[in-house]
């Protein structure tokens, strides 16, 4: 039996090495358009800041590894272009130019996502990159070291964008961010969306919100300027973080079925609409645990997850994904920002009753020190009593409160239920009563 993979990250090796252990005499095919993978993705802004390290040190599990002593037959430099269903093969070119095809019996396509450049004049300049792949990151690390950058503009207010503004300025780049939408972080909680901003002016990133682009141009031998409707930037290099869509195109040219946002539809076993093809990673949708709806929201845990469900169902072992509540957090600065579920409007959105708090809490006993403010933000359906969703902000322990929500929104635990539960006190690590408690006991007398 043949199983070919298109696509050598997170879903796509994770899927063919445990294919590779379960289905010890199947050959195993990995077709990778670029020279990397297997490497940690969203490591990169954080090695951006340190011109010291190399970008290889990202690097997970070198290709020669899965070829040598896992014997998955692992081609790199191998750009899929069509999947003939019918015939069950694959086509393409490698990096020479040389036509391939490869027959499977079992095909996943693990092609991921790619960031959105807007179709606008100057977005094809040298120096407009955006961060992805680990090639871009090269790229956007060599041309600060050869163009000695000092002014960058980021185009977008992302997850992505805010820590790229972090990584430049501690490369004492003078960073401006741009977007085109009036609101910070439309996501988030306006109280603790203004605490971000904050964050972010405080650090000496100038924002410019609500700013239509209207392109970039050229301006002298090493300069760039972002022309907007009311301004002009100038700068040496511009980042674009707008967001990113799933590569799904070679499954629409198949005849697959699509779903949101144009990602590959699967069912809950990770299957695409043809029972010997599979989908998995940023490529492919997946169902919210807390509407049951499908969702696409690209993750680095669920594209890891994805890859074992899909070699588990390959070798006869049923294995049906929950889906996923939206679990992020990042880092912006000194500030963790972390969320789980929906917000209030997304919500109401989806026919529940919400019912929002906003708590001020701190990360440690008041008498401890290093003690910090935490900001909690809890959502909770006054119809049904369920928790829907959490959003946290402060210096310190965010990062792993934001679990104990998003736990008990994969286990559909109502705000009540989530009240009792017995969270850890010490008095180096949080009050006796947790901010997730209080926020919790809070959001209980509105309900």
């Amino acid at each position: 039996m043949n199983f070919v993979v298109i696509g050598g990250d997170a879903a796509g090796m994770s899927a063919a090495s445990r294919a590779k252990r379960n289905l010890q005499d199947w050959n195993i095919t990995v077709l990778e358009q670029s020279g990397d993978v297997s490497y940690s993705a969203c490591g990169m802004p954080y090695n951006i800041a340190d011109p010291g390290r190399e970008l290889d040190d990202l690097v997970v599990r070198q290709a020669h590894v899965f070829r040598e002593k896992q014997g998955i037959d692992l081609r790199t430099g191998h750009c899929v272009e069509f999947i003939d269903r019918q015939g069950k093969t694959v086509t393409g070119k490698d990096l020479q130019g040389t036509e391939f095809r490869i027959t499977y019996d079992k095909l996943l396509i693990a092609t991921g996502a790619s960031p959105i450049m807007p179709d606008l004049p100057g977005f094809d300049l040298e120096g407009v990159m955006a961060l992805k792949s680990l090639e871009s990151g090269r790229r956007i690390k060599d041309f600060i070291s050869s163009r000695d950058v000092k002014k960058a503009v980021i185009i977008g207010m992302g997850y992505i964008a805010l820590e790229m503004s972090e990584s430049l300025r501690a490369r004492n780049i003078e960073v401006s961010m741009v977007k085109p939408r009036p609101v910070f972080l439309p996501w988030m909680n306006a109280q603790l969306s203004e605490i971000v901003k904050e964050e972010v002016n405080s650090h000496g990133v100038t924002l410019h919100l609500g700013q239509q682009i209207k392109g970039i141009e050229k301006n002298g031998d090493n300069y760039l300027g972002v022309i907007c409707e009311g301004m002009d930037i100038d700068c040496q290099m511009v980042i674009t973080a707008v967001g990113v869509r799933p590569n799904s195109q070679i499954a629409a040219n198949a005849g697959l079925e699509l779903g949101l946002q144009g990602a590959i539809a699967v069912d809950r076993t990770l299957m695409t609409s043809d029972e010997d093809i599979y989908a998995a990673g940023d490529c492919a949708d997946a169902y919210h645990v807390v509407t049951g709806e499908k969702t696409w929201i690209p993750l680095a845990l669920r594209a890891n997850r994805a890859g074992w469900a899909v070699a588990d169902n390959l070798s006869g072992k049923k294995v049906e994904l929950q889906g996923l509540a939206g679990t992020a957090v990042f880092k912006v600065f000194d500030l963790q920002v972390a969320r789980t579920g929906l917000s209030l409007p997304e919500a109401a959105r989806f026919g529940f009753d919400p019912v929002e708090v906003v708590i001020k809490s701190r990360s440690r006993a008041h008498a401890h020190p290093g003690s910090h403010p935490i900001f909690v933000q809890m959502v909770g359906d006054r119809k049904s009593g369920r928790l829907l969703g959490t959003q946290l902000v402060g210096k310190e322990g965010v990062a792993h409160r934001i679990n104990a929500a998003a736990v008990a929104l994969h286990q559909k635990m109502s705000v009540k239920a989530f009240s009792q539960c017995d969270l850890a006190y010490a008095p180096p690590f949080s009050p006796v009563w947790d901010p997730m408690l209080t926020a919790a006991n809070q959001i209980l007398k509105k309900m």
